[in-house]
């Protein structure tokens, strides 16, 4: 069970999680909690750091981050004890869950749950804090924001967990965001894939990395609310739904910029001139399309990077103009990218034209568009976006009846 900050913002939801711990003791289950730290808790020892210094030792950074995991741990363990359950507190040095050296936003390498399971045995709940780990010189590591939700998710494959149960302040995986569209339905079960999908081009539910882990080690995910009783959804292994949906949801992100390059030479290597540089100060290109001039000696590069990165990006490529030699570099932050997921998609013709077609209908003009297997995406105006995922919505049957 993993409880994220919103769960255990204080200590009367810190009590609202022990009960929902205390129930699955109660019917049986051995159980271990990852807990986050206290909503905001996190932002505000990030924002000591910084006021500590302007460049602070990434290892020290970890061991004030880290913190606020360590209280939430150790009051739910003190809650459940005078609950009359037996529980108590773990760190991630103590299991210990091991990762690398990246300081801030380490990988995990290994849980060693021996322990754990052991104290299972003697009827003990685990109380686990998320977020952290140890590297090999000893020291405490983080996993990066939404990390806790990746603590889960290995924990669970370490004790060879039946399900990992990720509380959150949704009530499961919903078809588009509830918030646009008021029509948008809960998914009873949804694949690996399609939840990786969905967490990498916008949905906030859960951290990508998380879904990563679960599907490379085939742990059962439940995503439900931590304050509603109502069933959640499934992130499961393909083969576990049995008639899969053509398209099951249309998600959009708006950390998105759209860059164009106009007028440039078309010469094997000027690509890699181009991304090289980006690539090498740390910013992301996603959609690329290429247009290439009638003559042939001219190209028309676009492509996408994250809205907070524009700035650079843009700095970056006038630096390599003369260099690239292109004529006009275009900029525009007022886009956002549209995605139709489904692992459906593979065995079925006509997602994409009836895409192309409903925005088409609605007057939308598609700007940049890029696909996978189970995916298309399409960067459109910012101000088209609840209009078109509703629109899409609707058009592959998605709406509640």
């Amino acid at each position: 069970m993993k409880f994220g900050g919103t769960s255990v913002a204080g200590i009367d939801r810190i009590r609202n999680v022990a009960q929902r711990v205390k129930a699955e003791v109660d019917r049986g289950n051995e159980v271990a909690v990852v807990v986050s730290a206290m909503a905001g808790v996190t932002n505000q020892l990030v924002d000591y750091a910084d006021q500590a210094a302007k460049l602070y030792d990434l290892r020290e950074y970890d061991v004030v981050v880290s913190s606020g995991e360590q209280v939430t741990a150790g009051l739910l363990a003190i809650i459940l004890q005078d609950m009359g359950v037996a529980a108590r507190s773990w760190l991630g040095w103590q299991i210990p869950l091991r990762t690398d050296a990246a300081h801030g936003n380490a990988r995990i390498e290994a849980v060693e749950g021996a322990e754990i399971v052991r104290r299972f045995a003697e009827g003990q709940v685990a109380v686990v804090a998320g977020f952290q780990g140890i590297d090999v010189q000893g020291r405490i590591t983080t996993l990066g924001r939404g990390g806790s939700d990746t603590s889960a998710v290995a924990l669970a494959a370490g004790l060879a967990a039946d399900r990992c149960d990720i509380y959150t302040d949704v009530d499961g995986i919903y078809t588009s965001d509830p918030r646009i569209v008021t029509h948008a339905r809960k998914l009873e079960k949804i694949t690996y894939e399609e939840m990786l999908e969905l967490a990498s081009l916008g949905a906030k539910v859960l951290q990508t990395r998380s879904v990563e882990l679960a599907m490379k080690h085939g742990v059962r995910v439940r995503v439900l609310s931590s304050f509603e009783n109502t069933p959640g959804t499934l992130v499961v292994d393909e083969e576990e739904i049995v008639e899969q949906a053509i398209v099951s949801g249309i998600t959009y992100s708006r950390d998105e910029a759209k860059v164009t390059l106009n007028s440039v030479p078309d010469r094997p290597g000027v690509a890699a001139r181009i991304f090289g540089p980006l690539a090498d100060t740390a910013i992301n290109v996603d959609m690329i399309v290429q247009n290439v001039s009638v003559g042939g000696e001219t190209t028309g590069l676009t492509f996408t990077v994250r809205k907070s990165d524009l700035e650079r990006a843009v700095k970056v490529l006038e630096g390599l103009r003369d260099d690239i030699g292109y004529a006009e570099l275009i900029a525009d932050p007022d886009v956002v990218k549209v995605s139709v997921i489904g692992v459906g998609m593979r065995s079925h013709a006509g997602v994409a034209q009836s895409m192309f077609r409903t925005l088409a209908e609605k007057g939308i003009n598609i700007q940049v568009i890029s696909t996978s297997e189970i995916k298309i995406s399409v960067l459109i105006a910012e101000e088209y976006t609840e209009l078109a995922v509703r629109s899409l919505h609707s058009a592959y049957g998605l709406d509640a009846d």
